[in-house]
């Protein structure tokens, strides 16, 4: 019986790694018709973007509500992965109360470094735009949305409560999303979408951020 069962286990495994390359395509074209199209991306164009069936696509994302979600938990993960590159800090997307580092607390000058460095990429930005843009007009994707700032929120609030243990849960929880309503702004003034970005506006804001996780 065991060796019928690992040829089985084997196939099953080789399956699983190509299931998440395959994934990990459609999410690649999902977030190209999304900062190509905003609206018009429905499940058929990020098929075809794919060069896959509508069928093969809902196989692993039912709906686009559930696309936009693996879109923006990807992203959250990305930046995640980026903090924890460049500053240290280890955190877990589903996990706030896993935050820390190696060595004890973060820099949260650093932190919000990355975290402004990343509205340096303008096809992020504009994924992020077109996402809120759909949500506006998407009762589904608005849930998606939500939960996905929910955890963001959870995150930045678990980083400031390890860097002041002495604030009050409220405090803590309200300077998170103050830094989380700040910064996503900012991306707007920052990526020229909703105005000019000048290196004063970009001291003042670096400040204000910090400033809402520390002080």
């Amino acid at each position: 019986m065991s060796e019928e069962k690992e040829p089985g286990a084997g196939k099953a495994s080789t399956l699983t790694r190509q299931g998440s390359i395959r994934r990990t395509s459609l999410l690649d074209a999902a977030e190209t018709v999304l900062v190509a199209s905003g609206a018009d991306a429905s499940l058929r164009a990020i098929a075809g973007e794919a060069g896959v069936r509508v069928g093969h696509l809902q196989h692993y994302f039912p709906t686009r509500a559930d696309l936009i979600k693996a879109v923006l938990e990807r992203a959250l993960d990305r930046s995640l992965e980026r903090l924890a590159e460049t500053t240290g800090l280890r955190m877990v997307r589903d996990d706030p109360s896993a935050v820390g580092t190696p060595e004890g607390a973060a820099d949260p000058d650093e932190v919000v470094a990355v975290v402004l460095a990343e509205q340096e990429d303008p096809r992020l930005v504009r994924l992020y735009v077109e996402v809120w843009a759909l949500a506006a007009r998407d009762d589904e994707i608005a849930t998606v949305v939500r939960e996905f700032y929910r955890k963001y929120v959870a995150n930045v609030e678990a980083f400031v409560q390890q860097g002041r243990p002495d604030w009050p849960d409220e405090l803590c929880r309200a300077r998170a999303e103050t830094f989380v309503a700040l910064v996503e702004g900012a991306a707007l003034m920052r990526s020229g979408i909703a105005g000019s970005r000048s290196a004063a506006m970009d001291a003042q804001l670096a400040h204000c951020a910090v400033q809402l996780l520390r002080d």
